[in-house]
């Protein structure tokens, strides 16, 4: 009787196994941002959006009023970037945007006087 049981159990326990690597390797399909979620966001936390001619045309009459921030990864950072642009490397998600609150806080400090323009 307890092989029967034991046997059971390890069934069981196999097939909990089978079923959770399954699950966990489904394929799935990441929502695309449309410019309207975008702006939602901007919206939401207080962002200005602006086009990259406004950009543009800004970096080129006063690029000491702003305040590149790249948040790209370091690499790919390193492989090319906007002249004078910082590198505060952050993963697009809000997960880590809220895990890094404090350190981008202490890494902007108190440069009020630029416009801070993330890309």
């Amino acid at each position: 009787m307890r092989k029967k049981i034991s046997f059971f159990v390890a069934l069981a326990a196999m097939m909990i196994t089978v079923a959770a690597v399954w699950y966990a390797h489904q394929p799935f399909e990441l929502k695309q941002a449309t410019w309207e979620d975008v702006m939602a966001e901007a919206d939401s936390g207080g962002y200005k959006i602006i086009t990259t001619e406004k950009l543009r045309d800004r970096y080129q009459t006063a690029p000491s009023s702003l305040l590149l921030v790249d948040t790209r990864q370091e690499w790919e950072y390193r492989s090319g970037h906007i002249k004078g642009a910082v590198n505060f490397p952050m993963e697009p998600t809000w997960w880590a945007r809220r895990q890094k609150a404090d350190e981008l806080e202490a890494f902007l400090g108190e440069d009020k006087q630029r416009d801070i323009v993330f890309y």
